[in-house]
């Protein structure tokens, strides 16, 4: 039997959070901070795919720090509802080993994704390692982590655009948005 296909929610059903400008805004501020504590530091600034890279691609153009940059990829859901299972799908390309680590994550709500991330920098040996996510759903938490550069903290909705999607649509919103039920 052939699985039916999800559907695309309507436009008309999707309400924006978050303005364009207001991200923009808040970006800014980020990497103003962020330059400030790693100035005269060589930093790697990591984006977790898919969903972090426009966010990552905005934060580093307005950093003031020298930096190299580096990707990982990870699951951990299907459709709308976590798998409450990470899965590794591609890791760095370059060793964190001996270098100061910015883990850049569109959203962080379980923090399952985030903790997994924060326990291998650390085995494979990484000098420090920092944390900036745009969106912080406190109150899905199921797993304490750290958040050290926080964009926003937003509502436990299931939220979409500027790189977020559902089911791969939505990622080029220039804002955040919900889906109305």
């Amino acid at each position: 039997m052939t699985p039916r296909p999800i559907e695309k929610p309507d436009r008309a059903r999707i309400k924006t959070l978050l303005t364009k400008n207001k991200i923009n805004r808040r970006v800014s501020r980020l990497a103003a901070r962020i330059s400030r504590d790693y100035a005269g530091k060589k930093l790697t600034v990591v984006s977790v795919l898919k969903g972090g890279v426009v966010f990552f691609a905005d934060l580093i153009r307005r950093l003031e720090v020298d930096c190299s940059v580096d990707f990982i990829s990870l699951s951990s859901y299907d459709g709308k509802s976590s798998s409450g299972k990470v899965t590794l799908l591609s890791d760095l390309k370059e060793s964190p080993k001996g270098k100061h680590v910015l883990i850049v994550e569109d959203i962080v709500d379980s923090g399952r994704t985030l903790k997994y991330i924060l326990k291998s920098l650390a085995r494979k040996g990484a000098l420090s390692v920092r944390t900036c996510v745009l969106l912080d759903k406190v109150s899905a938490r199921k797993t304490p982590v750290r958040v050290d550069y926080r964009g926003f903290t937003v509502p436990d909705r299931y939220v979409i655009g500027y790189g977020l999607d559902y089911n791969e649509h939505y990622r080029g919103l220039p804002h955040i948005a919900v889906i109305e039920d």
